[in-house]
């Protein structure tokens, strides 16, 4: 369930003009770029940016970046996107890094639907003139825009390929082609079973195998572990991410802003629910205490009401 609390009704034109207003002037006002962009639905920030360029030829996203600076101009602009189109943007961002950021591909392409992705890859073309399975091929990520959503599941295929992935790992065959093709050609919900008939067998999660000795890759490891917590409850794994990142803000501050910007039209109050679970505090209340400024007030609107 989303947390957002969108505006009922609102006007693209009146959006776009009160937009123009807060950045004229010697200082934004930066107050009022929250209270109209952080009410607004996928559907009205993108009618709001559209009035926005038609009116004064100049795109919405270009102006906050102009106006704006630090965590909440990315934060803000970010918001302002359509989904695919800062999916694509945040899957380049972690490309570009000196040491690119597999957990944030990963997280993009494991908890997106076929259909979803099939944007992405869409706008990241669009966006960077690069095709993006071949920029990503190098980090043996898996991505898969033809994984069926439906779910149906079929025990015998997972007791099978259960055991094939016991074998694999006893052997520390991580690289092996059939471990890859199974996570990445098989639903959802398949992997799920197969994934619960391999505890169920073997008297252990799957993840706790894929852990390095001196000899093995740890780094392609954990992207392997990654991809199957992702895959098996993608909202507990956000959950822990967020705790993560508000223990270390001063580094992990991009990873706060992206998950409640990604989810608050989603399932963030689900991940919210796990994350007060997990630690007795809720998303809300930590991101109260941690933040600060209009970074905050914009985090907080994306929430919606302190008691989710």
């Amino acid at each position: 369930m989303a947390t957002l609390i969108a505006a009922k009704d609102s006007s693209p034109i009146e959006d776009a003009e009160a937009i123009k207003k807060a950045c004229k002037g010697l200082g934004t006002d930066e107050t009022a770029l929250v209270s109209i962009l952080a009410h607004r639905n996928e559907a009205q920030r993108k009618l709001a940016r559209l009035a926005y360029e038609e009116i004064y030829h100049q795109d919405l996203i270009q102006q906050l970046k102009s106006e704006l600076s630090g965590n909440f101009e990315r934060a803000i602009c970010y918001w302002t996107m359509g989904p695919a189109e800062r999916d694509a943007a945040l899957i380049n961002e972690a490309l570009k890094k000196a040491t690119p950021d597999y957990k944030v591909i990963i997280e993009i392409t494991c908890t997106r639907t076929s259909e979803e992705l099939l944007a992405v890859k869409r706008s990241y073309q669009s966006l960077y003139k690069h095709c993006l399975e071949e920029d990503v091929a190098s980090q043996t990520i898996v991505i898969s825009t033809y994984r069926y959503e439906g779910n149906e599941f079929d025990e015998s295929m997972a007791h099978s390929e259960a055991n094939t992935l016991h074998q694999l790992i006893e052997k520390k065959a991580f690289n092996d082609d059939e471990i890859i093709r199974i996570l990445s050609t098989r639903s959802k919900e398949q992997l799920c079973v197969t994934f619960n008939t391999f505890r169920n067998i073997y008297g252990t999660t799957i993840t706790k195998g894929l852990f390095a000795s001196p000899t093995d890759d740890d780094e392609y490891l954990g992207a392997m572990r990654t991809i199957i917590r992702c895959i098996k409850n993608p909202q507990r794994y956000l959950a822990k991410v967020l705790w993560q990142a508000m223990s270390d803000l001063a580094t992990e501050d991009d990873v706060l802003s992206r998950v409640i910007i990604t989810r608050a039209e989603k399932d963030l109050n689900e991940i919210n629910d796990l994350y007060f679970k997990r630690n007795n505090v809720t998303v809300h209340d930590s991101v109260a205490r941690k933040t600060w400024g209009n970074y905050k007030t914009l985090l907080l609107a994306l929430l919606g009401n302190s008691n989710n």
